[in-house]
Parts: C-alpha cells; sequence; structure tokens
C-alpha cells in the first residue's frame, strides 16, 4: 500500500498514474507528501510536499502557476537509447531524463496551460560516484539544460554540481522548495544507493537501452 495515512489527516487522491507513489502525512511539515525514489515522477493539483534525496540524479521541481498543478521526478541518466519502447507512467524509463522531463512536462499541460507558462527549478547532479571514470551528474545536468533551451522553458532557479548529496523539499502549490546538503553518514548512504541503483539498470536495461557507461 502506498498511502499512507491516519482518520485524522486523510490524503488526497493521487491523479491517474501516480497511485503508485508512496504517499504519507508527514507530521513535521503538517502536509500530505510524496516520496520520490530514483526513476519516479510524481504529479499533483492539490496543496502538497513532494521530497526526495538527490546525489548524481537530477530532479526538475515543475509546475504552471495558472492552473496549480505541478510535479518533480528523479532520473539517472541523461537519455534512453533511440530504439527503446516508450512505456506508461508506472514504467521503468523515468531512471532517464528525456522520458523524465517529457512525462513531467505533458502531464502538467494536460490540465491546461501551454509550456512558456511552466516555473522550473532544478536541483541534484552532484558528483558524488567518485568510482565512476564518467560524471554522471555532471552528464545529467548538461542533458536537462540543454532539453529545456530546446523546449523554449526558462529555468528560474537551479542548485546543482558540486560534491555533495541534497535532501529536497518542493511544494508545488506555492513553487518553493528547501533543500539541505547533506554530509557524513547521510552521504555515505546515499552513494551507496545510487551505485545500487546504478548496477540494477545496467543489469535490467528498459528495451532498446543503449550501454551509456
Amino acid at each position: 500500500m502506498t498511502a499512507l495515512a491516519s482518520s485524522r489527516h486523510p490524503l488526497p487522491t493521487a491523479l491517474k498514474g501516480f497511485e503508485s507513489i508512496k504517499r504519507y502525512w508527514d507530521n513535521a511539515m503538517a502536509i500530505s507528501a510524496a516520496k520520490l525514489m530514483p526513476g519516479e515522477v510524481y504529479v499533483t493539483r492539490e496543496d502538497e510536499m513532494i521530497m526526495t534525496v538527490l546525489g548524481s540524479c537530477v530532479s526538475a521541481c515543475v509546475r504552471n502557476p495558472a492552473t496549480g498543478v505541478g510535479g518533480m521526478n528523479h532520473f539517472m541518466l541523461p537519455q534512453m537509447g533511440p530504439n527503446a519502447v516508450m512505456p506508461s507512467i508506472e514504467g521503468s524509463a523515468a531512471r532517464y531524463g528525456n522520458w523524465a522531463m517529457e512525462v513531467l512536462i505533458n502531464e502538467i499541460l494536460k490540465y491546461g496551460g501551454s509550456k512558456k507558462d511552466l516555473e522550473v527549478k532544478l536541483f541534484g547532479g552532484g558528483k558524488v560516484l567518485d568510482s565512476m571514470t564518467m560524471d554522471i551528474g555532471r552528464r545529467n545536468i548538461e542533458f536537462v539544460f540543454a532539453f529545456l533551451e530546446q523546449e523554449g522553458i526558462r529555468v528560474q532557479a537551479h542548485d546543482v554540481g558540486d560534491r555533495y548529496p541534497r535532501k529536497l523539499l518542493y511544494f508545488p502549490n506555492t513553487g518553493k522548495v528547501r533543500v539541505r546538503k547533506l554530509q557524513s553518514t547521510n552521504q555515505a548512504t546515499v552513494v551507496r544507493r545510487e551505485a545500487a541503483y546504478l548496477h540494477d539498470i545496467k543489469k535490467k536495461p528498459v528495451e532498446g537501452d543503449i550501454d551509456l557507461f
């Protein structure tokens, strides 16, 4: 069961396609929250918080202030292979930036508005996986800025790069973002998690993937 709430704090109904995302009542922030793991996307039109923890991964926080619909993605690799099959919202392809950006933007625009209306903030892309010969974080950053420029969407704010993970709290209803840079034990946990996730991606590629490493 992905929605955790008490009778005192019922959670708002998730939009179609996002029912599998883990959601709960956050007592500290006194708000319904959705927790994103790598390879997930969440969109809402309710007053909710979306949280995640980023190392070399990148998250785009996107909303349309006019419609009140917004969301976040969390992707590990820049682009899916050219022959890959585009799956459903709940498929594994959101590990790739090109799919994660497309689905996030398209789902928000389903409820009205156009790309010029969107407010975008970017986070993550830290160089935390020192064992990799390739800087995945840097590639993710370069990809997402190039993607948004090609789509004609302006980036309003960003906190990307450097060498540390980030804990991210996003409030689509207002556009507010809280970022906390993680150190020591928390950082080691993020690095282990991302290394394991990258290993899993290589073992279980999406149909039609190319090997990016």
